[in-house]
C-alpha cells in the first residue's frame, strides 16, 4: 500500500501529548534527551506538565509537536508501518525532513530551536492575527483580502472547504466582518502573529542565515512541498527554500492532490490532534486517512491499514 506519513503543524498541541508512547517505546528515548540538549530544557516535563497557554507559546509549541511527531513516527516504523512519501504542515516539513533522512535528528532539532526562537521574535515585533474562513472559494477569499483596508493575505490553504488568512489584526477583522457579510462563517485562530505572510520576513532572513551552513540531504523518499504544492524536485538550496516557507502560503490542497495522481493509498498522520486526518478527509471523501497519537489511535491505525 502506498503510504504517505503526514506531520502536524502549530496549533495542533495539547498537554501531555507524546508521553504515553514516549512510555512505550524506548527510541523514543534518545529523541527526548537529543532535543532537551538541544533545546536546553526537559521536553518530557514540558510535554506532560505545561499548560495549554505555556504550550500555545511558539517556542515551547513548536519543539514540541515536533518533538510528538517524531516519537509517533517512531511507534509507526516499529510497528512495520511504511512508507514511500512524507509531507508536513508548516512546521511538520521538519519532522518530514527528519523521516525522510534530510537532516540528521541534532540538526533537526537544532533548526526548530533557530525557528521558533526567531518566528516568536517577528510575531511579537510586528504581531498579527489569523482566521480560518470556511466553505468559500478562494477567488473570492482573495477578493475580499485585497478590497479591505491594510493587510491580509491567504496563508493556508487547507482543503476545498477551509482557507486560512494572516496580517495586521485590523485588517484580518475587516475581512472576517466582510465575509460575514457574504454568509460566510469565519474562525478566529489562538495565535498573535501572521505566520507564512510577508510580515514574517525578517524571521525568513534570520533562519536562512541560521541555517545556511547546516547538511541537507537528499530526501529517501517522495518530499512534497507547501511552497510549491507539489513534489520537491529541487535539494541545492535548502536554507532559502525554508526561509521562503516561513513567509509564504501553504499549499496543502494542492500537495494533497498530488499525492493522489501519484497513488497514494493511505494517509498516516504522526503528532498530536487529528487536524491533518480531517483535511484529508475533505478534500477525498472516503480516503484511508488515520492519525497516530497514543496507543489507541496506534492500534486503530494498524487495523485500518492492514484492512
Amino acid at each position: 500500500m502506498k503510504t504517505v506519513f503526514l506531520f502536524s503543524g502549530q496549533g495542533s498541541q495539547y498537554p501531555g501529548m507524546g508521553a504515553e508512547l514516549a512510555e512505550k517505546y524506548s527510541a523514543a528515548k534518545t529523541i527526548l534527551e537529543c532535543g532537551s540538549d538541544i533545546m536546553g530544557f526537559d521536553l518530557l516535563k514540558k510535554l506532560t506538565d505545561s499548560t495549554p497557554e505555556e504550550l500555545a507559546q511558539t517556542r515551547l509549541s513548536q519543539p514540541a509537536i515536533f518533538t510528538t511527531s517524531l516519537i509517533a513516527l517512531t511507534a509507526a516504523r516499529e510497528n512495520g508501518i511504511d512508507n514511500c512519501a512524507v509531507a508536513g504542515h508548516s512546521l511538520g516539513e521538519y519532522a518530514a525532513m527528519y523521516a525522510s533522512g534530510m537532516l540528521s535528528l541534532e540538526d533537526a532539532f537544532k533548526a526548530i530551536k533557530l525557528r521558533s526562537e526567531a518566528m516568536a521574535k517577528a510575531a511579537e515585533s510586528t504581531g498579527g492575527a489569523m482566521a480560518a474562513v470556511i466553505g468559500c472559494d478562494n477567488e473570492t477569499i482573495e477578493k475580499v483580502c485585497s478590497e479591505v483596508e491594510g493587510f491580509v493575505a491567504p496563508a493556508n490553504y487547507n482543503s476545498p472547504v477551509q482557507t486560512v488568512i494572516a496580517g495586521e489584526c485590523a485588517a484580518v477583522d475587516a475581512a472576517v466582518a466582510k465575509f460575514g457579510e457574504l454568509g460566510k462563517r469565519c474562525v478566529k485562530l489562538a495565535v498573535s502573529a501572521a505566520f507564512h505572510t510577508k510580515l514574517m520576513q525578517p524571521a525568513a532572513d534570520e533562519f536562512k542565515a541560521a541555517v545556511s551552513g547546516f547538511t541537507f540531504n537528499a530526501p529517501n523518499c517522495d518530499f512534497y512541498a507547501n511552497l510549491y504544492g507539489r513534489k520537491l524536485e529541487d535539494f541545492s538550496d535548502m536554507p532559502s527554500y525554508l526561509a521562503a516557507h516561513i513567509c509564504s502560503p501553504v499549499k496543502f490542497t494542492d500537495e494533497l492532490n498530488a499525492m493522489n495522481e501519484a497513488g497514494i493509498e493511505a494517509y498516516v498522520e504522526l503528532g498530536p490532534n487529528k487536524v491533518l486526518t480531517g483535511l484529508v478527509k475533505k478534500t477525498f471523501r472516503g480516503a484511508n486517512a488515520v492519525n497516530i497519537e497514543n496507543n489507541d489511535t496506534l492500534e486503530k491505525a494498524l487495523a485500518a491499514l492492514k484492512g
